[in-house]
């Protein structure tokens, strides 16, 4: 079936509940991509290596991150990878002041959390999101977020929270996050989270390899074909340090690149550390797209 908006080489995929609501700002998933700022409560966080572990530094670069445009601010108390485990109480401390400092900013607040525990403490401080990156690895979570009028973001991974996961191995890499996609989704609409407060992520470098994630990227347009918003969280990766060369630092352009095929993929929501060079990537392929008016208009202008 061709989309109304098709164009060559653009995947505009159908979905189910497009016009979503947060924090009372309408998204027409549609034709609109949010772009998503990372924000880092964590001392061993992979990219600013704890830059914004210090509350202040941490309400100072969300406040920033909306400032340069962010439409989600996404708050994180403990990374994904492998570590020691971190008691709920301190990473309830770790993220709720924050959400609080948000309150009134008018950007959508995520929070970054796999525990129940943090995602209800999270949700009562005035989280509109949930970003869960085990991918609902405990049923807890959607019975907290269907208690409430919070939207779940359900990201592919393999591995229990903060244990490794070596040489992951698929035979099918894109059909099988696929398949893991549609049954946590199910999972999650079976104990209450209605479908319209659903997202999902494929979870590009959790638990993956390179040649995984570029194949991730490459075919992303079956994972947005599965009808909920697609949210990607390409930003600074490994995939894309060890495809170019480039270090932690030096993996912006190739981030931004990776965020424009992904929404010429059908992504809607992209998560990033750089968000002023996003958010004019995001606004460039919207106008190129048809989807928003240039800011003015002046060039062989009669």
């Amino acid at each position: 079936m061709v989309h109304p908006l098709d164009h060559p080489g653009v995947v505009h995929p159908y979905l189910a509940q497009p016009v979503r609501t947060l924090n009372g700002r309408g998204f027409d998933f549609s034709r609109e991509v949010a772009v998503m700022a990372v924000i880092n409560r964590t001392p061993d966080s992979f990219y600013d290596r704890g830059a914004t572990f210090a509350l202040d530094r941490a309400v100072a670069a969300a406040e920033q991150a909306v400032a340069d445009g962010a439409d989600w601010v996404d708050i994180g108390g403990v990374k994904f990878a492998p570590g020691p485990t971190v008691p709920v109480i301190e990473e309830i401390n770790r993220v709720v002041p924050v959400v609080t400092a948000l309150r009134g900013s008018g950007a959508v607040i995520s929070v970054d959390t796999f525990d129940p525990d943090v995602a209800r403490a999270s949700i009562d401080a005035g989280a509109h999101v949930i970003n869960d990156t085990t991918g609902v690895h405990d049923p807890r979570m959607a019975e907290v977020v269907a208690d409430s009028d919070a939207t779940l973001v359900i990201t592919h991974s393999l591995a229990r929270p903060r244990t490794p996961y070596p040489a992951p191995q698929y035979t099918d890499v894109v059909a099988e996050v696929a398949d893991f996609l549609r049954a946590r989704v199910d999972l999650a609409i079976a104990h209450g989270v209605p479908a319209d407060r659903l997202i999902v992520d494929p979870g590009h470098d959790l638990n993956k390899n390179t040649r995984h994630s570029l194949e991730l990227t490459r075919r992303l347009g079956e994972i947005t074909a599965l009808g909920l918003p697609t949210l990607v969280a390409v930003s600074n990766k490994d995939f894309i340090g060890e495809t170019l060369n480039r270090d932690r630092e030096d993996r912006v352009s190739g981030t931004l690149a990776a965020a424009v095929f992904c929404i010429l993929q059908g992504a809607r929501i992209v998560r990033v550390h750089n968000v002023a060079a996003a958010v004019d990537a995001v606004h460039l392929t919207e106008a190129i797209l048809g989807w928003r008016e240039p800011a003015y208009l002046r060039h062989n202008q009669a």
